[in-house]
């Protein structure tokens, strides 16, 4: 079966909006390093409607590799009541309950179903028990204002550690999974 995973830029103050103005000063080699083993082992993208149409309107164009070439080329599945269609490259749009086509997702082969940026996303996949893996790069930034991934009201999740490391520029990578 294969895995949901979500790699997140988050602030100490757990702010996951427009990391492009606060994150890149502490992107480091070994930021580099986690993202391009992160996108190695996936093979399909799940991403909100906000960040769909957020990167729709920029990757398509960008010279910003690794990642550029893995995102334009790779399948994406887009979660949205609000759109119709869908017409970056590679982009389908989720029709019914976006848990439905996860299930479904997860029982067919390949490499890992990545969430990049979608805070709603992972959010959902989280409570109902989809995301398999939530790895956080805590910068050491407190942004003051912003989406944040977790809100007030959420139900009660545990997680464990799996993995962790400190980058060079101070930069927490932490990955953790739900209790089973």
């Amino acid at each position: 079966m294969r895995k949901v995973v979500s790699g997140l830029f988050i602030s100490l103050d757990g702010v996951v909006e427009s990391p492009d103005k606060w994150q890149f000063d502490v992107f480091d080699d070994d930021m580099m390093a986690a993202m391009t083993s992160h996108i190695a082992q996936e093979d399909t993208v799940l991403l909100g409607r906000v960040t769909y149409q957020d990167w729709a309107g920029y990757w398509p164009t960008s010279k910003d590799e690794p990642y550029a070439s893995h995102i334009n080329n790779t399948p994406k599945y887009v979660a949205s009541t609000t759109l119709k269609e869908v017409e970056w490259m590679n982009s389908t749009l989720i029709k019914g309950p976006l848990a439905d086509q996860v299930r479904s997702l997860k029982q067919e082969s390949g490499g890992n179903i990545g969430v990049s940026g979608s805070p709603s996303v992972v959010r959902s996949l989280l409570q109902d028990g989809l995301l398999d893996e939530l790895t956080l790069m805590i910068h050491p930034v407190v942004v003051g204002g912003g989406k944040r991934l977790f809100l007030d009201g959420m139900g009660l999740k545990r997680l464990h550690l799996v993995r962790s490391k400190m980058t060079q520029s101070g930069v927490a990578i932490l990955t953790y999974q739900p209790h089973a």
